[in-house]
């Protein structure tokens, strides 16, 4: 039940920003091909909400990375595969699923699309005021699996 609760929140969330206006586009996540777009930002005391589209080709994966904030995102298209810092499988997100990716250093991972359409991605991400959408991170020298 709470995974309802969470699911309905997330899209309670992206159907109330996408109602506001869109603010500044900030650069793209790291990786090849992959791209992304703001499509609404509201600041709200010392939190930033900005929900985008993130587009990963067939092929593709958005390199290792983490937030400094909560990221709940929406499968629009295509399946995610999501790997932790120790190359395990965390995750393959299919169309209509949803996910969270929890904030800090400790939560390195690396999203990628190992099927033949683009994945397609609306993810809210709830930062801290000003901070990037991700901070890179050093490839643990390991292969998903």
């Amino acid at each position: 039940m709470s995974h309802m609760l969470r699911a309905a929140t997330a899209g309670t969330c992206l159907i109330g920003l996408s109602l506001a206006a869109p603010g500044v586009a900030q650069a793209t996540p790291g990786g090849p091909g992959v791209s992304g777009r703001t499509l609404a930002q509201h600041t709200i005391a010392d939190k930033d909400y900005i929900l985008r589209e993130i587009t990963i080709p067939s092929g593709q994966a958005t390199g290792w990375h983490y937030h400094d904030g909560t990221l709940y995102a929406y499968v629009k298209q295509g399946t995610l595969s999501h790997f932790d810092a120790a190359c395990a499988s965390d995750g393959v997100y299919r169309k209509g699923s949803f996910l969270k990716e929890p904030s800090g250093a400790d939560h390195v991972h690396l999203g990628e699309n190992r099927g033949t359409t683009d994945v397609v991605l609306e993810v809210l991400y709830v930062l801290p005021h000003g901070a990037p959408f991700s901070q890179d991170a050093p490839d643990p020298g390991c292969t998903p699996r």
